[in-house]
């Protein structure tokens, strides 16, 4: 099973992006989507955002990585 982290997206460069996921800051790939900007959120995963995601699915992401 692979599991997937949602973050915001704080700085978009070059094929990058600067995420916040639950307060840890990292850089990750951002390759795969197109037109991300500051403000999206995003699916993680192996440090590449999988997904362009709603502000509600992160929540509900949340509530069950809390769960876990």
């Amino acid at each position: 099973m692979c599991v997937g982290l949602s973050a915001k997206v704080l700085d978009v460069n070059d094929g990058t992006a600067l995420i916040d996921a639950s307060g840890a800051k990292r850089k990750i790939s951002s390759e795969f989507i197109d037109g991300l900007e500051p403000g999206d959120y995003v699916m993680v995963h192996a440090g590449i955002a999988i997904a362009k995601i709603t502000s509600s699915d992160k929540d509900e992401t949340g509530k069950i990585m809390e769960k876990l």
